[in-house]
């Protein structure tokens, strides 16, 4: 199992060539890739502001990824919230915060190419 980043997200949904060559084997290699529910809701964010543009809606692109292979996308639920609000981590994006709660929780990889995240999570990786 691994979890994708929103950015890694991304990356493997619209660009993979973006993806390192670590995260793309990661991927690949990997019987379940996770993400956090909250990376929907991020992206979502992104595109109404205009920082993001994708080639299919965001309901179109959510339930593409309903579909996908080995794909789940695990909830915010209430020990994530509590997880996310026990992390010793400076950091206050929230959705980064949950990501990486999802991570712990799971106790499995983080593909992301955040230094934020990559200097403060052990299990993370690009």
């Amino acid at each position: 199992m691994v979890v994708l980043d929103t950015s890694t997200l991304i990356f493997w949904t619209v660009a993979p060539e973006r993806l390192s060559k670590v995260a793309d084997r990661m991927i690949i290699n990997s019987d379940r890739i996770c993400l956090s529910a909250i990376s929907i809701w991020e992206i979502g964010v992104k595109v109404k502001k205009g920082k993001l543009d994708l080639p299919v809606s965001i309901r179109e692109f959510t339930e593409n990824l309903e579909r996908t292979d080995r794909l789940e996308v695990l909830p915010v639920d209430v020990p994530t919230w509590i997880q996310n609000l026990e992390l010793v981590w400076d950091h206050q994006d929230p959705a980064d915060r949950t990501i990486v709660a999802t991570a712990e929780l799971n106790d499995c990889p983080l593909v992301t190419s955040d230094a934020n995240i990559l200097g403060y999570y052990s299990q993370a990786i690009w």
